[in-house]
């Protein structure tokens, strides 16, 4: 792990790898101390429990998706152009940290119910954005008349799998990655 992250971000990403390769209900704190190398106990110094490390995950990654989005929003003129640089931004974001992505996509669901809730309603809301991306442009003439639910599902669904099958270490970089994507998913909507 890199030298400058703290006590606290170091047990974040190991606890990351552990719930990406086992599971958040299949990792103890026991595993998360022998994955460090300290005692279990001293965990308790860093974090208040297990799903403090889950939160911090799932709504530090869901910050960084809004973020990127709210730089979409405000620098891109054009809905091609939007969706392309949404699509670009969501990608970068998943490439910055694939384990952190798997957590968020794929460990939520154990989040106790008010935070659940919350964070459900986060990604249901940057969803929204990107489908009045492609319904705005629907209105505008530059994308065809589609079903825009269907549309941002097949967006989702295609960039929501990278934490599965992409290989930083790989031939394809992120933004030439996001950039293939965004032509085959852009390029189905856009007017003739």
């Amino acid at each position: 792990m890199p030298f400058s992250e703290s006590r606290k971000d170091q047990v974040i990403q190991a606890a990351a790898e552990l719930f990406r390769v086992r599971g958040y209900a299949a990792t103890s704190m026991r595993d998360l101390a022998t994955e460090l190398g300290i005692e279990a106990a001293s965990l308790y110094s860093h974090i208040k429990s297990k799903e403090e490390i889950l939160i911090t995950l799932c709504f530090g990654m869901a910050e960084k998706f809004m973020d990127s989005l709210d730089q979409v929003e405000k620098n891109q003129s054009g809905y091609a152009g939007q969706l392309r640089a949404g699509i670009l931004g969501h990608i970068a974001v998943m490439a910055e940290n694939l384990t952190a992505s798997a957590v968020f996509m794929n460990e939520h669901r154990h989040l106790s119910d008010k935070y659940l809730k919350d964070f459900l309603l986060l990604r249901i809301n940057y969803i929204n954005r990107f489908k009045r991306i492609i319904e705005r442009g629907i209105r505008a003439g530059e994308f065809n008349p589609v079903d825009t639910k269907l549309a941002v599902m097949t967006l989702f669904s295609s960039l929501n799998w990278m934490p599965h099958w992409y290989d930083p270490e790989g031939i394809i970089d992120p933004e030439k990655l996001g950039n293939q994507l965004a032509d085959m998913l852009i390029e189905g909507l856009k007017t003739k």
